[in-house]
């Protein structure tokens, strides 16, 4: 364990704590130990101070302490979907499995990509940070049926609207 180089002024440096026996499950189950955390307000705890650093590592990080913890996909499942408005007034947001509401816009975009040991590709949500949310199965149906076609680059591509920007399904569009 060592210390972070030059604190900020007034704070005390930041103790680094290595690797912790946490992993968050591509369910969005956190573990602790191997166990279940059961208690949602101390996974929120975590959550608010989850960190995910350019090398894909994920760290909770306070103001005196860093630890790095286990992440299998994703830290957080958007389990829900509300769509209001139509065409590109429509605007979409997701519930997570933590309780947070996380619209669809410029700031979250909605992409796909491969699922872990996978081809198969899911949507996947930026929560915050870097930090995203796997579309859960029955929001993708609810997704689905809220999308249309759009030409882009001169062929048919299959995506949906939200706070005035398209997001193809196709991540080559």
């Amino acid at each position: 364990m060592g210390e972070s180089p030059a604190p900020a002024a007034g704070r005390p440096p930041q103790l680094f704590c290595g690797d912790i026996d946490i992993r968050i499950a591509g369910d969005g189950t956190w573990f602790h130990e191997g166990c279940p955390i059961g208690r949602l307000p101390l996974v929120k705890l975590f959550a608010s101070v989850l960190r995910r650093e350019d090398d894909g590592d994920y760290w909770l990080v306070t103001p005196v302490e860093k630890a790095r913890i286990v992440v299998d996909d994703a830290p957080f499942v958007a389990v829900e979907l509300d769509a209001s408005g139509e065409g590109e007034a429509q605007r979409l947001r997701f519930r997570t499995n933590l309780d947070e509401w996380v619209s669809v816009d410029a700031a979250h975009p909605l992409a796909f990509r491969a699922l872990p040991a996978s081809r198969e590709k899911a949507p996947y949500l930026t929560v915050r940070d870097g930090l995203e949310a796997r579309v859960a199965r029955a929001a993708y149906y609810a997704l689905v049926e809220l999308c249309v076609e759009r030409e882009i680059a001169g062929r048919p591509v299959l995506g949906v609207w939200s706070d005035g920007l398209f997001f193809p399904f196709d991540e080559a569009a």
